[in-house]
């Protein structure tokens, strides 16, 4: 027999949930507060009021575009919160982008990707017509390779998307990783493809980047990559790991997959390969660049798309001259050999996109900022509070955890050539962002992972506070003039029983949610009448309290 921690909060699974229509209310205004260091918030928001929460007279008129948690469903709501058009494939979906011709183009999770277990996986896209029928199945999910959390449109009709490649344990280390920090399965960097669609199925890599090819280490000189981190700022340091925790056992992880945490491909071994967790990719086109989300390095990093595949091989090439190394960093210059604890501005952040031309904040960066730590924290993140949680409301006094979440928009600096500009002290700046929405009460806006923000063309910004399936608009001057918390979450399974992405007790999230105003091309000449019979509301109910457990046989 062996003694461990059961997680106290294994009855998730196990609660009821009912579907009701419950009655529509409006949310009371909140005050500004000021918190108590024993003052308790919710992480997971499971019992708040869900639905319409606020409309003012000063919401973009238009409609948004949401997807349920758990489901195979795109909904896109008006702002009084109804549905007004639904598509429903088969496979979960991660995200989706709306064409202007009505097309819908989605990522979704193949029912078999065997490697990549981590969040945010996919290996499917699909791109269906108004009426849901699919016109393009592209599957790129294999052993070896995998796409995940996000694609981008170009307007030549090619795709974007984030693709893991997997490395065996020894190419990694011959590679310069640290050993202490190298799974028995190998690591995951990652790579970025363009794909040009072809055919019912078809679809021709036509562009690629590999992080691969771009790393620096300074922990073995008889290894590859090695390099002094401070001289070499544009390639990306192979040591950067998260906080390190006790090895976890297989009950462990037979319980994380049975409570909803961990799909159900992952092992002891592959714990931690993915190592970056890359979630967002967008594309400027009038530089020809791409940025990337990076969370576990908390930083964004920019990219020359002017290249050919053989130079964004190298350090040499494309209109800037650094090939396929980092045109582009910012968030966390200690990556890179500069600065300190002190300089660094992201915190596992997600979304990262150009303000579009025409809108105000034009080419500037907006990124969510999730998981801004706070220095009187008395545990190292929220996950460590949800392990210890004996409800699935999971809750904790800020003075305990006391992190925030902040939207940033932001401008690179840059030469009179339009170059990144490397200051002399050798990091990138701002110093930091030109415009920030955060909670006026600090604690209220939390959360610590997925989530989004874009500009609108009136200039407000429409945010996802994502982990409670929060939506807001605000206006420049941060006043929140519409605000809807989803309500939906269809308890999508894979074949196997297990869950397509591990969301755990946040039932109710949101990876991201995208405004359209009225006259956007492709609601012209479409019913947008909301639904005649609605979606049911998932309605959760609270399990009874955990009963403590030390062993299981």
């Amino acid at each position: 027999m062996h003694k461990y921690i059961v997680f106290s909060f294994i009855l998730l699974f196990f609660f009821s949930c009912k579907e009701e229509k419950p009655e529509p209310q409006l949310a009371e205004k909140i005050e500004v507060r000021e918190w108590k260091p024993e003052d308790t918030r919710s992480l997971t928001g499971l019992t708040v009021k869900r639905g319409l929460k606020e409309k003012t007279a000063l919401a973009t008129p238009g409609y948004v575009m949401i997807q349920p948690p758990e489901s195979t469903k795109t909904h896109i709501i008006n702002l009084d919160g109804k549905v007004i058009h639904t598509w429903e494939g088969e496979l979960a979906v991660v995200n989706q982008y709306l064409k202007e011709n009505g097309n819908l183009v989605r990522l979704e999770v193949d029912t078999d990707f065997p490697t990549f277990a981590a969040g945010g996986q996919a290996g499917r896209i699909r791109e269906y017509d108004w009426d849901g029928n699919i016109l393009w199945d592209f599957e790129w999910a294999d052993e070896d390779e995998l796409i995940h959390h996000d694609i981008e449109l170009l307007a030549n009709g090619n795709i974007l998307a984030i693709s893991y490649e997997a490395k065996s344990q020894k190419e990694v280390i011959e590679a310069g990783r640290d050993p202490k920090h190298v799974s028995k399965a190998g690591l995951w960097p990652d790579k970025i493809i363009e794909i040009k669609p072809s055919g019912p199925t078809g679809g021709e890599i036509v562009w690629e980047w590999h992080m691969w090819d771009h790393l620096v280490q300074d922990h073995d000189p008889t290894k590859n990559n090695y390099g002094i981190l401070a001289e070499n700022p544009r390639k990306i340091n192979f040591n950067v790991h998260g906080p390190e925790f006790p090895p976890m056992t297989e009950e462990q992880v037979q319980q994380g997959i049975k409570m909803g945490m961990m799909t159900g491909n992952a092992t002891v071994d592959n714990q931690h390969s993915d190592f970056t967790h890359t979630n967002a990719i967008a594309y400027n086109a009038e530089l020809d660049q791409i940025v990337i989300s990076v969370p576990a390095y908390s930083e964004i990093m920019i990219i020359d798309h002017g290249t050919t595949i053989e130079e964004a091989k190298g350090s040499t090439g494309g209109r800037w001259g650094h090939g396929g190394d980092l045109l582009y960093r910012w968030g966390n210059p200690v990556n890179y050999g500069k600065g300190s604890k002190a300089d660094r501005k992201l915190f596992f952040e997600h979304d990262i996109k150009w303000i579009p031309k025409g809108y105000p904040g034009e080419g500037h960066l907006m990124v969510f900022n999730n998981d801004i730590e706070h220095p009187d924290n008395k545990v190292p993140s929220m996950w460590a509070v949800l392990m210890t949680s004996k409800s699935p409301e999971v809750e904790a006094p800020v003075g305990v955890l006391g992190n925030h979440s902040a939207v940033f928009e932001f401008v690179p600096p840059t030469n009179s050539e339009g170059a990144y500009i490397l200051e002399e002290e050798g990091t990138f700046g701002p110093e930091g962002p030109l415009w920030t929405y955060t909670s006026p009460d600090k604690y209220s806006f939390y959360s610590a992972f997925v989530s989004g923000a874009h500009r609108m063309k009136n200039g407000n910004t429409l945010i996802t506070s994502g982990a409670k399936g929060r939506l807001m608009e605000v206006t420049p001057d941060q006043k929140i003039v519409w605000e809807y918390w989803n309500p939906y979450n269809d308890q999508y399974r894979m074949p196997d029983g297990t869950v397509a992405s591990p969301i755990g007790p946040f039932k109710y999230m949101q990876y991201r949610a995208t405004h359209f105003t009225e006259d956007f091309p492709a609601f012209e000449g479409k019913d947008l009448a909301p639904l005649s019979e609605q979606p049911k509301p998932f309605i959760f109910k609270m399990p009874p309290p955990a009963v403590a457990q030390d062993s299981i046989q």
